[in-house]
């Protein structure tokens, strides 16, 4: 199978947040249409320095992380953003993988979205049709 790849949307929660309590308009949001590769190997959203940049993610924190080829990295864990992926959204706390260009869209976001990868047409596809599906278990 090759790589696939998903146009998404993210927007710093914390804006969304401000925006409904009145203290900030709906067009202030910081926002950022990204072409992100769909990792299913990687646990969760990955972003990069520019993309935490743009959105005005603040750190949270710092967590090791073991990358794929067994060499360890601290990365910085921000606060919240709102992934959106059609008419789905989740909210994830994505994590800012130094040096890398790339978004990666891992496995968490793609089952809060409800989505799998057709491996026949190589794309992304909801899990349970159109609609998208909580499954709480």
């Amino acid at each position: 199978m090759g790589t696939v790849f998903a146009d998404i949307t993210l927007k710093n929660a914390g804006d969304r947040i401000r925006v409904e309590c009145g203290i900030m308009r709906d067009p202030e949001t910081r926002e950022s249409k990204v072409r992100a590769i769909v990792d299913t190997g990687a646990g969760t959203l990955i972003i990069n320095d520019d993309i935490q940049k743009e959105l005005g993610l603040m750190t949270r924190h710092l967590h090791q992380a073991t990358l794929a080829n067994g060499e360890k990295v601290a990365c910085k864990i921000t606060e919240a953003v709102e992934v959106i992926w059609k008419d789905r959204s989740m909210t994830c706390e994505p994590w800012v993988l130094p040096g890398t260009k790339d978004v990666l869209l891992g496995a968490i976001p793609l089952e809060n979205l409800d989505l799998i990868v057709d491996p026949t047409e190589q794309k992304l596809v909801g899990a349970h049709g159109d609609q998208p599906l909580g499954m709480i278990y």
